[in-house]
């Protein structure tokens, strides 16, 4: 495998910037009008956004060069195993750890940490995110490996999930529902979905066009249902000690 580091870095930068330039001005403009922060707080939000400029560019040049090549050689050699029902334990161990190094999924427990007053915990909240989309994983590995229709998953996933809505605290709704949009990160995204592409193009008799995708429709529909159990687990403690 034929690996440039720095190959397309420009590109990477540009996009990089792009992103951030339209945010820099938007500060920019209410601080001169409204905020009128103090001068060290201007400094020190401009240090982030450089050493955030510098993070992003790298991490996504990283991702260029070594996490979807990587994921889809991964996926081409489990391919050619004599066992390949051993993707699907690879797969839950795979979604497990990925969710911990999410950074959206870092930020998310961290505000639901902070506006709940610690009632619903970091640790918690990570470990169900990252249950949720360890299953999603394993079960994407699972209708690659058998050829089960995605829609299989989806819709019974989807009434399951509007149904548990209608016993859950609207708390744990509104949580759940961003839950499933952070899970869906730069990890997931890169790393497994290159593996489960490659899995699927060496696997006989599938396609990675139909099979190898629809996988991170799992993965955003998995981290709500985890979340609205969790709030129903919450419900009905409450309720016991109410008693």
């Amino acid at each position: 495998m034929d690996v440039k580091i720095f190959y397309g870095f420009g590109d990477v930068l540009l996009e990089v910037s792009m992103a951030l330039i339209p945010l820099i001005l938007f500060f920019s403009f209410f601080q001169v009008f409204m905020l009128k922060l103090p001068l060290k707080k201007v400094k020190d939000i401009f240090v982030g956004l450089v050493l955030t400029f510098m993070g992003l560019s790298l991490f996504l040049q990283g991702v260029h060069v070594g996490f979807l090549p990587v994921g889809r050689e991964i996926g081409d050699i489990v391919g050619d195993w004599n066992h390949q029902w051993l993707l699907i334990p690879i797969g839950f161990l795979l979604g497990y750890v990925a969710t911990f190094a999410e950074p959206a999924v870092r930020v998310l427990n961290m505000e639901v940490d902070k506006v709940t007053s610690g009632y619903i915990p970091q640790r918690l909240m990570l470990y169900t995110l990252s249950i949720g989309v360890a299953i999603s994983i394993a079960l994407a590995m699972t209708r690659i490996l058998y050829g089960i229709p995605l829609w299989y998953f989806i819709g019974p996933g989807y009434f399951l999930a509007l149904s548990m809505t209608l016993f859950s605290t609207e708390t744990f709704t509104s949580i759940a529902f961003d839950a499933g949009g952070v899970a869906t990160g730069p990890m997931t995204v890169t790393f497994i979905l290159a593996i489960a592409l490659g899995f699927s193009d060496t696997l006989e008799g599938r396609d990675p066009m139909i099979d190898g995708f629809g996988m991170i429709a799992l993965v955003a529909l998995a981290p709500i249902l985890s979340v609205l159990t969790l709030g129903l687990l919450f419900k009905y403690n409450e309720s016991r000690s109410d008693g």
